[in-house]
């Protein structure tokens, strides 16, 4: 019998981040919903996924249908708009697992590390959502532009998480979009790469590179 595989509901998926994660897991076959506020700029991003994937496993709708109609919901959107957004969602997206990819950048320094009240973007999600709430922080650090296309990406992404199941179905998703997943303790630490985005973006424009990332040295095949 064949792997049951959860879909998918990529809420902001016409963003750069989104769409491009979105296109990578259509790719390795799930079925994957793009939510934006209006459903034919989904549309139109769902159906330019089809394309390029030869999947037709994407489609498009409000992030609000998007988020009722998948067992894993993945938020990519800025940090600005996180609260309206998952607001807009938390009762559709009661019990399932939630993935939160927001960094808090505050424009215009956003090489500056400058973390909200609570003390995270991830915590900013979670006092949201509820204490009950299946949450897990990840992809934080993987620039968009390079997921892109299908090559392989030079970057591991941290993930975070209270419940160990829920971060190793996170790790597994990042496998499927051609990254390597590494378990990083719990949602408080999220922190931690939150804060290293904005220290990435400087080290890019100092160096001039092209989306620096970060890699975990040390470890075995995993």
């Amino acid at each position: 019998m064949g792997e049951i595989r959860p879909s998918l509901a990529v809420i902001g998926g016409t963003g750069n981040l989104g769409w491009a994660l979105a296109r990578r897991w259509a790719r390795a076959g799930y079925d994957v919903s793009i939510g934006s506020r209006g459903a034919e700029k989904a549309a139109e991003a769902a159906a330019r996924i089809d394309v390029e994937s030869g999947s037709a496993l994407a489609c498009g709708m409000t992030n609000e249908d998007a988020a009722a109609r998948a067992g894993v919901i993945i938020v990519t959107v800025p940090f600005g708009s996180q609260e309206a957004i998952l607001r807009s969602i938390v009762g559709a997206a009661a019990g399932k697992l939630i993935v939160d990819t927001t960094v808090p950048l505050v424009p215009p320094k956003v090489a500056r590390v400058q973390l909200p009240a609570a003390g995270s973007a991830t915590l900013s999600a979670k006092a949201v959502l509820g204490d009950d709430a299946r949450l897990v922080s990840a992809f934080h650090n993987v620039a968009a532009h390079k997921l892109r296309d299908d090559g392989a990406v030079d970057c591991d992404v941290l993930v975070f998480g209270d419940d160990s199941g829920d971060r190793e179905l996170v790790v597994e998703l990042a496998a499927a979009a051609g990254l390597r997943g590494i378990h990083a303790g719990p949602l408080a630490n999220s922190v931690a790469a939150e804060a290293l985005t904005s220290v990435l973006i400087g080290i890019n424009k100092r160096y001039k590179s092209d989306g620096a990332g970060i890699r975990i040295t040390g470890l075995s095949d995993i």
